[in-house]
């Protein structure tokens, strides 16, 4: 048992995303029923409709599971209200001041954890109190930090200024990922893009199938004036891309986002016009496959490589 396993009473060090589109209660459910600890993503779903997704994983799971929840939601204190209601034991929050919600959710007994980018916010989450700190390096897909700071250099960094337990996050898809981010100070790993393609995930199969075809160099940090974002390389990145070649202002790129860029591409399956949020490890994810399944691999590849780091020389 270490510091994650402990405060959230599971049984492998190891947190699925809460990604748009893609974490749904079956997939959360899979996950913490595989010993890891599942969450749903929020930040896709009208409040009623994640209410029934709490109330489903609850029925789908005995397991702790949790909802993360980005604090840029419009209907964010209808939210909260929800998973003070629904028994919810954890959440993690993304996307806004730790400050504002922490003490709100602790007093109901929920665990909380917050996602960051730097040092500096891990501060600052530490100060506010929460839990345990994800620090998400910018190899991870969908919405990312404007520093850019990889997740090797991130770690190391974050842990050696904060005490609280420390989740990494960004570029971990493998067992010997997760081996290399524990090595480097983190106590446990999150992972998006490998639980994207799997059979649980909500995601559309055509965007699934697209996860495995991504090859290196295939993504790309991008919409850094409205908020950072990786995406797969598709017409509409291109389309972006054009606009940048033509000085275009905030309004512009506005304007080609519009609405539902992201349900389009990854939930409705056009992988043209669509936004194709996944991380730069996806170039290693090479089948799409049962929650258990890939929990298993990952720990097999984690103790596997354990061992072969004894007999590693210099």
């Amino acid at each position: 048992m270490n510091a994650i396993t402990a405060l959230f009473k599971i049984k492998y060090p190891i947190i699925q995303g809460g990604m748009i589109w893609n974490s749904g209660y079956k997939l959360a459910a899979a996950v913490s029923n595989s010993g890891g600890l599942g969450l749903i993503g929020a930040g896709s779903m009208y409040p009623e409709i994640l209410r029934a997704h709490i109330q489903k994983c609850q029925k789908a799971t005995s397991k702790p599971f949790g909802v993360n929840i980005p604090m840029l939601y419009p209907n964010i204190d209808e939210v909260m209200k929800i998973v003070v209601e629904e028994g919810v034991k954890i959440v993690f929050t993304s996307a806004g001041n730790p400050k504002t919600w922490t003490s709100f959710l602790q007093e109901k007994g929920i665990t909380v954890v917050h996602v960051v980018s730097s040092s500096v916010f891990a501060l600052k989450a530490q100060a506010a109190g929460v839990d345990a700190i994800v620090a998400e390096g910018f190899e991870a897909g969908g919405h990312n930090g404007r520093d850019e700071t990889t997740t090797f250099t991130l770690i190391p960094m974050v842990r050696e200024k904060i005490t609280v337990p420390l989740i990494a996050a960004g570029g971990i898809a493998t067992g010997k990922g997760m081996l290399a981010a524990m090595v480097l100070g983190a106590d446990g790993v999150q992972m998006g893009s490998r639980f994207a393609a799997s059979v649980e995930s909500s995601a559309h199969e055509n965007f699934k199938n697209k996860i495995i075809e991504v090859q290196e160099g295939d993504t790309q940090l991008t919409l850094k004036e409205l908020a950072p974002v990786r995406l797969v390389k598709n017409k509409f990145y291109n389309d972006v891309q054009e606009l940048y070649a033509k000085c275009a202002t905030k309004e512009d790129l506005l304007l080609l986002l519009g609405r539902a860029r992201a349900k389009k591409g990854m939930f409705e399956g056009d992988l043209d016009e669509g936004e194709l949020e996944i991380g730069q490890i996806a170039g290693l994810i090479h089948d799409i496959k049962p929650v258990q399944a890939i929990i298993e691999e990952i720990i097999y590849d984690f103790t596997t490589a354990q061992k072969e780091t004894l007999t590693l020389e210099f």
